[in-house]
């Protein structure tokens, strides 16, 4: 079985989400064989900011699904994309 890198955006309900708030959620949000590696606060337009979160997994089956459930459950978080994938 082989790592995974993924890249996520996380987009928030609005443009007075706390992405800060978000990204400190995170690490206790993912399942425990995720390594969030990274994030970083990017602008989308007319004010509206995203999460992007880079993450290492295995490449098990369901996992990369469970991943994006739980951040997706995030107080706050709109919707979750994938927005790269790649093995290690």
């Amino acid at each position: 079985m082989g790592r995974v890198a993924v890249l996520f955006r996380l987009m928030p309900h609005g443009v007075d989400t706390d992405l800060e708030r978000i990204a400190g959620e995170v690490r206790g949000k993912v399942p425990a064989a995720v390594t969030v590696r990274g994030s970083q606060i990017r602008d989308v337009a007319y004010g509206l900011r995203s999460l992007l979160l880079s993450v290492v997994m295995d490449d098990a089956g369901g996992l990369l699904d469970a991943t994006e459930k739980a951040l997706a459950a995030i107080d706050g978080v709109e919707s979750v994309e994938v927005m790269e994938e790649g093995l290690l």
